[in-house]
């Protein structure tokens, strides 16, 4: 039987060998929190546009995570961190212009009717407000997500992160849905998981609960990244709201021009969210998120406890947001993860044609997932060749993390910046891994 991954397990340095050296240092300081890449982890000194650099010299290739979403130390991004935290960097108590600069120029982004933004430093305390802004909202407390979820780290988004857990079950209020893929769905994707989600509110009514919302990641990044047929996530979104629930979008990872076709995850499937968080690629690195809602659910949710996030909102964070947004406009990002992410899909799959250990390739613009299985079984993920790749792509210098229940899926996710020169890259030494 095929093992269920932990979603820090993944790809991840086993701590308990210890280690010496910069390795030894940090378990020293973090201990059993400690969480580093690969099994031999890297230790990096700097980083540009799509590229990192080890202290060794090695240059690296980084298709690992959307964090540096407009490139690694974009010079606009870094000419307005500095230039603001030079000047000023303080709370959301005082009225500093480039907060509210900032805020206008997202609201430009989003859905009229989200025109109160909450700002804070990190997409798990985005989702834990949004859970609980839900809750205040509709009088319900249960939510559903699907199987390999992952939204954040507190206590509440916790309990709401099936791929977080090591041991134990989630609490009561929590019901899980199959990622819609065809795995679980076969051809009718949209109707199947509806009915799942449908399901998942009835399993909840059976436990005496209403429910507040359904949480989900537009693009369902953890659980292997799943963004066709556009359109299929709407079906499963108006029967929670037709219930009394939200649907909250969750744009940490899909959102800020990734899809290419969109510029939010949600839009692609035309749906009118209740809620949306982001964070990670808003500010190029720098520590910023935030959840969007409607004026009537915030207030509501203030009447009770009101709320302060004493980073959230500073003005260096909202400097580096408004640069993300200019640059993603001026240079056309959302249009190259478009054409740049429709070469590298078609060259992934050109490569999957010919090698048996990869069972499918999956995605939108520059968020791709590919799933890796046993040469004779396409139907069982296989996370030891997902590992085997993992290293053999690292060798040849390019860095490349996994998702999905199984541990099995490549999680293709690099810098919008990205040329096609660099997309060729990675389609060779992908090539030359599953070769291996």
């Amino acid at each position: 039987m095929t093992q269920i991954r932990q979603i820090l397990e993944m790809n991840a340095f086993d701590i308990r060998k210890g280690g010496a050296g910069p390795v030894g240092r940090r378990l020293a300081n973090l201990g059993a929190a400690s969480v580093l890449f690969y099994r031999e982890p890297i230790e990096m000194v700097s980083a540009s546009g799509a590229w990192m650099v080890a202290k060794d010299g090695t240059r690296y290739l980084d298709f690992y995570n959307n964090v540096p979403s407009v490139g690694h130390s974009h010079p606009t991004v870094v000419a307005a961190v500095t230039q603001q935290i030079g000047t000023l960097n303080t709370n959301m108590r005082y009225l500093v212009e480039v907060v509210d600069r900032y805020l206008e120029a997202l609201k430009a982004k989003l859905p009229a009717d989200l025109s109160n933004v909450v700002l804070t430093c990190s997409g798990s305390e985005a989702n834990d407000l949004a859970m609980r802004v839900a809750r205040r909202a509709t009088g319900g407390t249960g939510f559903i997500v699907t199987e390999t979820a992952y939204h954040g780290n507190t206590a509440l988004v916790t309990d709401a992160s099936p791929s977080a857990l090591k041991r134990g079950s989630l609490p009561d209020f929590v019901v899980t849905v199959p990622a819609p893929g065809s795995a679980a769905y076969g051809a009718d994707i949209a109707g199947g998981f509806a009915r799942a989600v449908e399901a998942a509110m009835a399993e909840l009514k059976r436990r005496g609960l209403k429910p507040a919302a359904l949480l989900a990641d537009s693009i369902f990044s953890s659980d292997g990244i799943f963004a066709d047929p556009p359109g299929f996530l709407l079906p499963a979104v108006q029967a929670v709201q037709a219930a009394g629930g939200l649907y909250i979008a969750d744009e940490v990872q899909p959102g800020f021009a990734r899809s290419g076709t969109a510029f939010w995850g949600f839009e692609r499937h035309g749906i009118a969210p209740d809620i949306v968080t982001m964070g990670k690629p808003m500010g190029n690195g720098f520590p910023m998120a935030g959840m969007a809602a409607r004026p009537d659910h915030l207030a509501a949710f203030c009447q009770d406890v009101g709320y302060f996030n004493t980073f959230g909102g500073n003005p260096v964070a909202a400097a580096a947001g408004l640069a993300v947004l200019q640059v993603i406009e001026e240079e056309g990002l959302q249009e190259n993860a478009r054409v740049v992410g429709a070469h590298l899909k078609a060259g992934l799959e050109e490569v999957a044609a010919n090698a048996p250990q990869v069972a499918e390739v999956r995605g939108s613009g520059l968020f791709i997932g590919v799933d890796l299985c046993a040469p004779d079984a396409p139907e069982r993920p296989d996370a030891e060749v997902t590992v085997k790749v993992i290293d053999a792509m690292r060798n040849a210098g390019v860095l490349i993390g996994a998702a999905g229940r199984y541990g099995a899926t490549l999680k293709v996710r690099p810098p919008l910046c990205l040329t096609r020169a660099e997309a060729d890259r990675f389609i060779e030494a992908f090539a030359g891994a599953v070769a291996l």
